[in-house]
């Protein structure tokens, strides 16, 4: 094989204001799952860089739970949609399929043999339905609610009982198979977000948006008392989770914590403050072997400490949202990945152990369209906040006076020596020590993309008209010298070889061009074979190979010297476009899209 998947760097969990996340746990305990965009994301809790992604949805996945034979999961997105696969082999082969409500699905729950599945959320006849896994035939019905249902859960014991949580301000009993609706839990005066029975079945516990948790009997349903009297959380509570011998159990709330209950004396014994900004709202949370996980609003996963409540042991970060720009810098000898996205975060990622973190203080608030390192180890990045940020990359802290504001978005910029070429939208800049040198104006095209060339000595434009013209820099000017290279359409991308002896230029109508510096910018080679438009470019620092990568989903790896030798990365992402690429050594290429992941692969010529 040509290239094999070395690491992933997966995306944390899609987050949203005011609605709850669930986290699924392994009944084997190795792992936690949870979902973002059409991405079901598989962790090992014990070391969270190891990572899986299963990306076989058409639309917005919402939830995933393992069944509790630790054989298969179970997922379900926004049209109503759940798929039943495989845990087992690397290709989650799908097992069943079906769409057992007609919108989107809140939550899942296996009872504890497997063979049945309840699944609710917001359908447009009913809002959940309990089914039998290998046929979908029904084993009962989910009545008894006016509003949709957040929550779901299954007693993990015989006789089974179902309990559901519905934004009507009412909880609901069952007992089954098949199960019949019994009567309605009318005690909380708020949405409930959350229903869990504990694993010995003994009892079950509602979370609601009124801050208060109610407890019940796990066989006949019967109210049994409230944690922490009339308010456990000072905020609405979006989650709870048992601790594995029912003992204790753990709730994610609003007001910015995550407390630990012991459910006999009704008391909290520990609360976990996690912050006071509105970004660590606890949304989530997951009580698996002796981890405590909880989910911010900012999509951080938090690894509490029970002997340290306002410290936790670890933070998983990374980006929830889309990731546009990558780059690689290279320090001590070891390398790493700088990834950007479409809300303003920059992360950077040690390439050998995913080990990530993100720069302090306040960055760009917008999209972070490309990013390069320069000479003096910063990292320049240019946003559609119509700023360009100079970080220095060992301070690792956004600073004010980094900040250079432009008058137009910039779209790309590039760095060669002391300089940096900025290409705005109508405008070209040229930049030193953080400051504007040379601007030029009423182009007469619409400029796209900028390449400066190593030795800082030209500057190429490329232009929507699908041409790119090639500026000479003297002194601080830019000296346009009438030179026009033609590529086949509007161009997207280019990059000039490290080596600055060839440019590389990818265009709309999915041409592939290489000029050669040295000899007057003539054509080396064309190459051809993406179907859609290409968008990234990035030169292996051997100058011999370059990678590309685009809406297709595709990545190439192309031979300089002989367009037929190319190692094709079919489904890179799979359903989602190659937003970015990156070369971390000559045999490593970074590969990023909008399923906000950054893999690494090995490549063999």
């Amino acid at each position: 094989m040509p290239y094999e998947l070395k690491h992933v760097f997966a995306s944390l969990p899609q987050m949203e204001r005011g609605v709850a996340k669930v986290i699924g746990g392994d009944p084997k305990g190795n792992n936690f799952l949870y979902t973002n965009g059409k991405c079901v994301i598989i962790r090992n809790i014990d070391n969270p860089a190891i990572a899986d992604i299963y990306t076989e949805h058409a639309h917005q996945v919402g939830v995933a739970k393992y069944a509790p034979s630790g054989f298969y999961i179970a997922s379900g997105d926004a049209s109503g949609k759940i798929r039943i696969w495989d845990t087992t082999q690397k290709e989650h082969m799908l097992k069943y399929e079906y769409t057992p409500i007609s919108g989107k699905i809140k939550d899942i729950a296996w009872t504890e043999d497997s063979k049945r599945i309840a699944v609710v959320g917001d359908g447009r006849e009913k809002f959940g339905a309990v089914f039998l896994w290998d046929s979908g035939s029904s084993v009962g019905e989910l009545s008894g609610h006016s509003k949709l249902i957040n929550s779901v859960d299954i007693r993990q014991k015989r006789p089974y009982r179902l309990a559901a949580a519905s934004d009507d301000t009412c909880g609901s009993f069952f007992e089954g198979p098949p199960f019949k609706f019994k009567f309605t839990l009318r005690d909380h005066s708020q949405f409930v977000n959350c229903v869990r029975f504990s694993p010995d079945g003994n009892r079950f516990a509602t979370a609601g948006a009124d801050g208060q948790i109610f407890l019940y009997d796990g066989t006949t349903g019967e109210s049994v008392g409230t944690l922490g009297g009339e308010k456990a959380h000072g905020g609405g509570i979006y989650a709870l989770s048992w601790s594995p011998d029912s003992s204790q159990l753990i709730s994610a709330s609003g007001d910015k914590t995550v407390k630990l209950w012991d459910v006999g004396a009704g008391t909290a014994v520990t609360t976990f403050n996690l912050g006071s900004d509105v970004t660590d709202q606890q949304l989530g949370c997951l009580w698996q072997k002796d981890h405590l996980l909880s989910i911010s609003l900012s999509g951080y996963i938090n690894y509490l400490d029970k002997n340290n409540p306002n410290r936790p042991i670890r933070t998983v970060k990374g980006h929830s949202k889309s990731i546009q720009c990558l780059t690689v810098h290279k320090k001590d000898g070891r390398s790493f990945v700088y990834s950007g996205s479409h809300d303003g975060h920059i992360n950077y990622w040690d390439a050998e152990t995913g080990q990530n973190d993100c720069f302090s203080g306040k960055g760009h608030s917008n999209q972070v369209s490309k990013m390069v390192t320069n000479a003096a180890n910063e990292l320049v990045s240019c946003s559609m906040d119509d700023t360009l940020r100079y970080t220095k990359l060992d301070k690792k802290e956004y600073s004010a006076s980094d900040v250079v504001k432009m008058d137009f978005q910039p779209k790309s910029v590039s760095v060669a020596g002391g300089i940096s070429l900025a290409v705005c939208i109508g405008q070209v800049v040229l930049l030193k020590d953080k400051k504007k040198l040379f601007t030029l104006d009423n182009l007469g095209y619409e400029a796209e993309v900028g390449a400066l060339h190593p030795s800082g000595t030209t500057a190429a434009v490329g232009g929507t008209d699908g041409k790119i013209r090639l500026y000479s820099i003297q002194g601080n000017t830019l000296k346009d010298e009438g030179k026009t290279l033609e590529a086949k359409g509007p161009i997207t991308d280019m990059a000039y070889s490290n080596d600055g002896a060839y440019l590389a230029v990818i265009d709309e109508k999915k041409a592939i061009t290489a000029y050669s510096v040295p000899d007057g910018y003539s054509v080396k080679n064309e190459f051809y074979g993406h179907h859609a438009k290409p968008v990234s470019l990035a030169w292996s620092p051997d100058n011999e190979h370059f990678a590309t990568g685009g809406m297709d989903m595709m990545v190439y790896v192309w031979t300089l010297s002989d367009p037929d030798r190319r190692i094709k990365l079919a489904d890179a992402h799979r359903l989602h476009h190659v937003s970015s690429l990156a070369w971390i050594d000559e045999h490593t290429l970074a590969t990023t899209s909008h399923d906000a992941s950054i893999k690494l692969w090995t490549i063999t010529y």
